[in-house]
């Protein structure tokens, strides 16, 4: 769409979200019928959100099968909801129906996870019987095992549903740019706040704190690691941050790992100097090395390029970088 605008006020954003939902799932569904795939059972979280918009206890359900969908490609969707939670989804143009929803753990089935899956599993059958009896193939995500047993004891042959989700999510339609920008420039503030809280005395956590504050502020969901390092502990890299002290002179690293407005992933990594100090010789040349590295690799990024060409030209990292180099270049980030 040549005369989009990537830029939307706040008040556009929160008018246009039905707009956002609808092509979202008019997305999957696009790639659900290029796979082949009639049918998705879903209980991942992000995933639920992406087809539907809609939003329940995001962490607690990633670890809790407490909610789930029902996606026919060329049907309806039917949200089985958190019980006493279904007054979360209602009115979402996305939404077609709304069931409580079935425990599928130990705990949450009342200590009888077989008897509950085999319910689950009996419903979802009818279902997809009742709209189209040649369907004997669904996709499903990370439905517990005893609940894929019962799946297929009711003639269900189940494939991964990550061959028509992440294809799905991979392609950043033009509505969800305006929504990314903006996810990205408030994650951006609390880097900002983060930053202005460094101060020698301070504790890891207490600094780490301040970007929590701002992303939650912010109609943020989560942040998923932990990772701020400071002096000593940002070698090696992956050390979660604690109760150590900043000290004046102290490099401060971090990465955002950010979860935020609407859903959508902002990860980005910063390093700052504690103190009002003048950075050492050796941390000036790191600091360099990096960000001649990012501007290096990001120069390369347009339109039509392959990965390939990508890396055969990415920023060569030096050899004494090379054991403690990172995995990736880069990597897509977008809905989470």
């Amino acid at each position: 769409m040549a005369n989009f605008d990537w830029d939307w006020s706040v008040s556009e954003l929160e008018a246009r979200r039905e707009e956002l939902f609808r092509a979202r799932q008019a997305r999957l569904r696009e790639v659900m019928a290029r796979v082949g795939m009639p049918v998705l059972v879903v209980l991942d979280p992000n995933t639920i959100r992406y087809a539907t918009g809609t939003s329940n206890m995001q962490l607690f359900a990633q670890r809790v099968p407490s909610r789930y969908l029902l996606l026919f490609q060329d049907g309806p969707a039917i949200l089985y909801e958190y019980i006493g939670c279904e007054h979360l989804a209602e009115g979402y143009p996305t939404v077609d129906e709304i069931r409580p929803a079935e425990g599928l753990c130990m705990i949450s089935s009342g200590g009888d996870p077989e008897a509950a899956a085999e319910r689950f599993a009996a419903e979802i059958a009818a279902l997809v019987r009742d709209h189209d009896p040649t369907i004997d193939r669904i996709g499903i995500d990370r439905l517990p095992f005893r609940t894929c047993d019962a799946l297929r004891r009711h003639g269900l042959e189940l494939r991964d549903g990550d061959e028509a989700v992440l294809p799905a999510r991979a392609v950043k339609l033009d509505v969800e740019i305006p929504y990314i920008r903006e996810a990205m420039r408030r994650v951006a503030a609390g880097v900002a706040r983060l930053e202005a809280g460094i101060e020698p005395g301070r504790r890891e956590s207490e600094v780490w704190a301040e970007l929590h504050f701002e992303v939650m502020a912010k109609q943020g969901q989560f942040i998923a690691t932990r990772l701020l390092q400071s002096g000593p502990n940002t070698y090696p890299y992956f050390q979660e941050c604690g109760g150590r002290r900043l000290e004046a002179g102290d490099l401060v690293c971090l990465d955002t790992d950010a979860t935020g407005y609407e859903g959508y992933g902002v990860d980005f990594s910063r390093s700052f100097l504690c103190g009002t100090g003048r950075a050492s010789d050796a941390q000036r040349t790191l600091y360099g090395r990096a960000r001649e590295q990012l501007e290096t690799n990001a120069a390369l990024l347009r339109a039509g390029r392959e990965y390939r060409d990508i890396a055969e030209h990415a920023w060569a990292i030096p050899e004494e970088h090379q054991a403690s180099r990172y995995y990736c270049i880069g990597h897509g980030c977008g809905f989470r």
